[in-house]
């Protein structure tokens, strides 16, 4: 199938395709006499497997390994479980920092007036 045909099969933009290629994550596909990307059913299967694993926060580089151990039927699945719990474990960082921000946004919300006033403590605070 054409480039078009794999982006709509498995969700990823012709752009990121094309990306995934000149990084390495997907093998470059074998080229038609007219010059047209053929992408095998293969290489669709490979690229839902990266979407999925950028849908769950994974960065590039550990979609590689992933990709690595997925291929490699002799892998233990602890080293999957250890990326999955490490990128958790992120995950529930970056969360609480977000709701940390949440917080103070609201907080600094709830003193503001939202009238014709000038005075703003939102604004006195990002001013500080």
């Amino acid at each position: 199938m054409n480039i078009g045909g794999a982006s709509t099969a498995s969700g990823v933009s012709q752009r990121m395709i094309r990306h995934y290629e000149a990084i390495g994550l997907i093998p470059p596909p074998v080229r038609l006499d007219s010059g047209y990307r053929d992408y095998a059913d293969a290489d669709v299967h490979r690229l839902r497997f990266i979407a999925n694993a950028r849908d769950l926060g994974f960065p590039i580089e550990e979609i590689g390994a992933l990709l690595g151990l997925w291929q490699d039927r002799q892998r233990s699945s602890a080293e999957v479980k250890a990326l999955a719990m490490a990128r958790a474990d992120e995950l529930g960082r970056k969360a609480a920092a977000l709701e940390a921000m949440r917080g103070t946004l609201m907080a600094l919300a709830d003193t503001c007036h939202g009238d014709d006033r000038p005075s703003c403590p939102i604004l006195d605070r990002l001013a500080q």
